[in-house]
């Protein structure tokens, strides 16, 4: 696994992609999973993004996330129209800086669960993360943090929240430049 370092320091890379795409009605949905709950795993169980950990034969970030997305869901590269490089950020409870890209592609992929890693898919229609009413709260405790507030969103009883949050964030500032 690829390392390097961030502010002082040594941290895995990872890559994720935020696949965007028409349903049936033509209408824009934003591709997430749940992963399986592993004993262990910080992220057992959360929502995010199809992605993972940079390997040795990875050629760049963009390869990791087309890759990774490519193993856990299906998605293939030859599907994928347009991609953006979305800001970095760092998960401090796994070590890893997360490198996000946004792609777009024309018609909706054929998805493949690799169920080892990934428990079910969400659609999310794009529309959802642009309204404000479904910004809420997560409070959450851990190791080094007592009853905090996170921003979140709660899609039919799914919380998103942490990183993939803030991906979101991102992505709903972009969209909302445009439109």
């Amino acid at each position: 696994m690829a390392s390097e370092n961030f502010e002082g320091k040594k941290v895995k890379k990872a890559a994720v992609l935020a696949l965007c795409y028409p349903d049936i009605h033509f209408k824009t949905n934003l591709l997430l999973i749940k992963r399986k709950a592993v004993k262990g795993d910080v992220h057992s169980a959360q929502i995010g993004f199809p992605g993972g950990s940079v390997e040795e034969n990875d050629s760049s970030l963009m390869h990791t996330a087309i890759r990774e997305a490519e193993e856990e869901v299906g998605i293939q590269k030859k599907g994928i129209d347009k991609i953006l490089k979305l800001s970095q950020l760092y998960i401090p409870p796994s070590n890893f800086l997360v490198h996000p890209f946004l792609a777009l592609s024309q018609q909706k992929p054929e998805f493949k669960i690799q169920e080892e890693e990934v428990d079910s898919i969400l659609e999310i229609p794009l529309t959802y993360f642009l309204e404000d009413k479904n910004i809420c709260s997560h409070k959450i405790s851990n190791s080094y943090l007592t009853e905090v507030d996170f921003p979140a969103f709660n899609y039919e009883n799914h919380i998103i929240w942490g990183a993939t949050a803030m991906m979101l964030g991102e992505i709903r500032s972009l969209i909302k430049q445009i439109i």
